[in-house]
Parts: C-alpha cells; sequence; structure tokens
C-alpha cells in the first residue's frame, strides 16, 4: 500500500474534492430522480415524472451545480481546517486498518443521500423550467424521498465496504 511508508498522508487535493464528489454526486443524482417519483407518487402531491431526456438534460446542470458545490466544499474547509489535520488522521486510521470494517463512514452515507436528494430536486426545480416541463415538489415529497434516498446511500456505503474487505485495503 502506497500510504503505509510515509509518515503523513497527504491531505486530498482538488483533483480528489471534484473527482468524490462527481462520483457520489452522480450515483445520489440518479438514486434520487427515482426516490422523488416514488415519494410523489406515494404521497400523491407535485408532479415528478421526468422523461429519460430531462433526466439526462437536467443532469448536465446538475454536474456544474456537483462542481461548484465542491469547490465551495473544499473552500470551506479549508478555512476550518488549513493543514487538513482530520482527514490525514481518517486517512492514518485507514491505512492502520482502524477505519469501519463493513461501512465506508455510515452517519455520512446517511447524510449525503439526504442531502444530494435535496440538491438534486433544487437542480430539477431551476433547471427543469430552463428546459421546458416544470416540475413541481412539495417539502414532504423531498424529505421523504430524502429518507427513501438513505437506504440507496448505505447500500452504495456498504458495497464500498465490502469492496474494500474483498481488496483488502486498510488491512496491514
Amino acid at each position: 500500500m502506497g500510504l503505509q511508508g510515509k509518515k503523513d498522508p497527504a491531505p486530498p487535493g482538488t483533483g480528489i474534492w471534484l473527482g468524490v464528489t462527481l462520483l457520489w454526486g452522480t450515483v445520489f443524482y440518479f438514486t434520487s430522480v427515482v426516490m422523488l417519483r416514488l415519494a410523489s407518487g406515494r404521497l400523491e402531491e407535485g408532479v415528478f415524472n421526468p422523461a429519460g431526456s430531462d433526466i439526462f438534460t437536467i443532469y448536465g446542470f446538475h454536474v456544474v451545480v456537483l462542481l461548484a458545490f465542491a469547490i465551495l466544499a473544499m473552500m470551506i474547509k479549508k478555512q476550518l481546517d488549513p493543514k487538513a489535520e482530520k482527514q490525514v488522521q481518517r486517512k492514518k486510521a485507514i491505512v492502520e486498518g482502524k477505519g469501519e470494517r463493513v461501512f465506508v463512514s455510515f452517519a455520512g452515507s446517511i447524510a449525503t443521500s439526504f442531502f444530494f436528494t435535496a440538491l438534486t430536486a433544487g437542480t430539477f426545480l431551476v433547471a427543469g423550467g430552463l428546459v421546458g416541463p416544470g416540475f413541481q415538489l412539495s417539502i414532504p415529497v423531498v424529505i421523504l424521498a430524502g429518507v427513501f434516498n438513505i437506504a440507496a446511500g448505505l447500500c452504495a456505503s456498504l458495497l464500498v465496504g465490502l469492496i474494500f474487505l474483498i481488496a483488502r485495503v486498510g488491512r496491514k
């Protein structure tokens, strides 16, 4: 493992911030679309049944939102923790085999999946009006979709954790 020989691993750079945000933002965009559709139908509120072409068109807008979010989050994180000590400590713990064994950031998965549902809903509400059909989403629909999306986030976290276990990431 490349990090084991170093005393302190380097903090994540801009590429990591952008890549991770795009990866998870894309996964949660598509799971959020499914959950928003499901929640809208379940509560019989709002209008949310985007066509496949609209989903991909709005995804283009969403990528810009994700990149802006990643840069903003990175800047805020650097202000709060200029030396990225917490991130470096987390990397060291993983390398030493002290990270989570099955879930990769259980609490983070819950918060992230819920947050990205709200971000996806916001993108549809703003960009949807620009591409043609309007979408109407109530707050209860977005909240229920966010709760539904937590299951998707936990499944994704579990999948990554299992991949790490199989690949023996973080084991001495």
